[in-house]
């Protein structure tokens, strides 16, 4: 029996769900999905980029990932809303129930994307099509959003589809269909071919997803090595991936914050590096992992980006260690030039009942630092992030845990 997997994509995934809130909960009049309106950033915090965008919006041009100021520029009555992250996880959580009611395997992909694998499930239906169709227009009646469905007999192809004509509506991409609605595209909509690769595959004369399919393997690998095998297997709608309701285990963790003032003194970017420490030994921890890697990343005010890393001499999550890592390879990388972004990032990641090498001088320090962030751990998996703060952070103006979703953008605060 043939594969046969959806791919379901919520339709401007942010905007929708703060134009659905607003409309039902609050009862107000504007459905945001129908003016050019966009979710984005605080340009104050210079978090200042455009997260998802209305149709109209994108009329004039503006794009996900813009800077405010350009989107403005581009559109200049563009109606602006904060993110509000708490919402879209409920979002999230009701359309993915709804999907798991139609495949008994669902494998949640992003906060708005997932796979279903349908095989075997059309005789309930009668067709894909129909299937597919049942599902966009219950989501649509019981949560108010749309979505698109691609459906083929692999993920990448399914996903291919779900990128077709929007919004609300459902495409098949199957292997005999490749040839006329996914290869005469520009190969930057393949899955996978971002901008540096776009520009690559244009000097090779490469401008479609047929060329690319149709390119001389052994070129490809010669000019993307991995990479090239990979985009060329999509090209040619090849993906022996399976959907996986488990996610799998990360190979990383890490965190990094933009700052709402340039740091140009050493020991406030420390601070940082300490509030994203918590909050990367925190994730760590909670995943009863340990890092073998650390590695920290700076962005100055003109937009330069360096980074660093270091092994340990065994692996750890303490919060501590990892701060006092990061600030000696912080040391090592800055030339002063203020700052504007940091970040920590751990790798090499092992089950936190992996063996650790001991430094006999340090055994009972380790000791009581492992004590020391189970107790915190424990008081703010309880009682909140904010119920114990470190007395470096009281009354300044860094957030005692930086990176990842700020208090602010979870918490709506609608005027």
């Amino acid at each position: 029996m043939d594969k046969l997997i959806f791919h379901i994509d919520v339709n401007s995934a942010f905007l929708s769900w703060e134009a659905v809130y607003r409309l039902h909960i609050r009862g107000e009049k504007t459905d945001l999905r129908e003016i050019p309106s966009a979710v984005g950033g605080d340009v104050k915090k210079r978090h200042g980029i455009i997260l998802a965008k209305s149709t109209p919006a994108k009329r004039y041009g503006v794009r996900t990932g813009d800077t405010i100021s350009d989107a403005l520029k581009l559109c200049p009555n563009l109606v602006m809303v904060p993110p509000h992250y708490d919402l879209y996880e409920t979002c999230s959580e009701a359309f993915i129930e709804i999907l798991r009611e139609f495949s008994p395997c669902v494998e949640q992909y992003s906060v708005d994307e997932a796979f279903c694998d349908m095989t075997g499930t059309v005789g309930l239906y009668g067709s894909a099509v129909v299937a597919a169709t049942l599902m966009k227009d219950r989501i649509y009646n019981e949560l108010g959003f749309t979505v698109n469905v691609g459906i083929s007999t692999n993920k990448i192809l399914a996903k291919m589809a779900s990128d077709f004509k929007k919004p609300n509506l459902v495409h098949t991409l199957f292997p005999e269909e490749i040839e006329k609605k996914m290869w005469v595209l520009p190969v930057e909509e393949l899955f996978f071919v971002g901008s540096a690769t776009k520009r690559k595959l244009h000097d090779l004369g490469i401008h479609t997803i047929g060329d690319l399919a149709s390119t001389d393997l052994e070129i490809l690998r010669a000019h993307f090595k991995k990479h090239g095998e990979l985009i060329y297997s999509f090209a040619n709608g090849i993906d022996m991936s399976v959907v996986a309701e488990e996610a799998p285990p990360n190979k990383g963790y890490g965190n990094s914050t933009t700052i709402a003032f340039d740091v140009d003194d050493g020991s406030t970017a420390k601070m940082v590096l300490l509030s994203l420490a918590e909050r990367v030994g925190a994730r760590l921890r909670a995943d009863s992992v340990m890092a073998n890697v650390v590695a920290v990343s700076i962005v100055d005010m003109y937009f330069r980006h360096e980074s660093h890393q270091m092994q340990l001499f065994s692996p750890s999550n303490i919060t501590n260690e990892i701060h006092k890592i990061s600030c000696k390879l912080f040391d090592e990388i800055w030339d002063g030039t203020p700052l504007r972004n940091l970040g920590v990032h751990t790798s090499k990641i092992v089950r936190g009942d992996a063996d650790k090498q001991l430094n006999l001088f340090d055994m009972n320090r380790h000791e009581k630092l492992t004590k020391l962030d189970s107790a915190v751990d424990m008081i703010r998996e309880r009682y909140g992030d904010d119920s114990i703060i470190r007395a470096v952070f009281l009354d300044g103006p860094i957030y005692h845990m930086s990176g990842g979703i700020s208090p602010d953008k979870r918490k709506p605060s609608y005027k």
